[in-house]
């Protein structure tokens, strides 16, 4: 995978915690640092309807990229849906790639931003227990990180997984190899040789002929969650690649998303979402 999430927007976009809201209805997120870092400080966008005492699920948001590109704004579409679901939807900023950023920075991101979720649930109106991932390409990487290879310090990952064209099999990935720094294989940090008994529920939504991230890590993925024990739904559709795009011969940039797939997709992985009590049912 290089570039292949550069056209995301355009492809998915599809309490203390309540965002404000325009007179149109608009959520507007609530902007907060959940780390410092060297370069400055990362932000996470709490996306959140009004509601009553009860503690809510949360889904943290990780956009695509290809680990080196990209923004939270990406995933504004889909947080603001699952807010209007009932969820407090969280889309996280992370490191991007350079030459002094590698992948492992964006995973420990990642793992920071759900300690620091569990670290605010009371004031943010969230249950601690109920704190799913939603991932898209590289981002399914980083969500899909948290909950197999683990976080440091005891750090709790992702109780659930949803997950749109994610990199779950990378160690064959040339462009993911090259970011890594020297004497890391990217197997030591490829999900799907790194499932396991703690791997959550898992719903993955993918193209059958996604050149980026193949339909076979996916498989992979879900073959080891299910021997494993674990739940993994995989949601494949034919003649589409990389976010389901209809272009099939430049699956890095140049997205034509299929409409009534990428429709479909999004109603599997919420109901999905739905089904372990992430989201209200439709």
């Amino acid at each position: 995978m290089r570039f292949g999430a550069l056209a995301l927007a355009s492809a998915v976009a599809i309490s203390a915690a309540a965002c404000a809201q325009t007179s149109d209805g608009e959520l507007i997120p609530d902007e907060r640092v959940y780390i410092e870092r060297e370069h400055g400080p990362l932000r996470v966008y709490v996306f959140a309807l009004d509601a009553d005492e009860s503690l809510r699920p949360a889904v943290l948001l990780f956009h695509g990229g290809g680990w080196a590109f990209g923004e939270a704004a990406w995933t504004f579409g889909t947080a603001k849906r699952l807010a209007g679901r009932g969820a407090v939807a969280i889309s996280v900023e992370y490191r991007l790639s350079n030459d002094t950023v590698t992948p492992l920075d964006a995973i420990d991101d990642a793992c920071a931003a759900f300690a620091w979720t569990r670290a605010h649930a009371e004031e943010l109106g969230i249950d601690p227990e109920r704190v799913a991932a939603h991932g898209v390409s590289a981002g399914g990487h980083l969500a899909a990180s948290t909950a197999t290879l683990g976080c440091p310090d005891g750090t709790r990952g992702a109780d659930a997984l949803a997950l749109w064209s994610p990199a779950l099999d990378v160690t064959h990935d040339g462009w993911f190899q090259r970011l890594l720094p020297e004497g890391v294989s990217a197997e030591d940090v490829s999900p799907a040789g790194h499932v396991g008994a703690r791997t959550p529920p898992t719903g993955i939504v993918i193209g059958a002929e996604d050149t980026l991230t193949p339909l076979a890590g996916a498989e992979a993925f879900c073959d080891a969650a299910t021997a494993a024990g674990s739940r993994c739904e995989l949601f494949v559709y034919e003649g589409v690649g990389h976010l389901l795009t209809r272009n099939l011969e430049n699956q890095e940039s140049d997205f034509d998303p299929d409409p009534e797939k990428s429709a479909d997709g999004i109603a599997k992985l919420d109901g999905f979402l739905a089904e372990l009590g992430f989201v209200d049912a439709g």
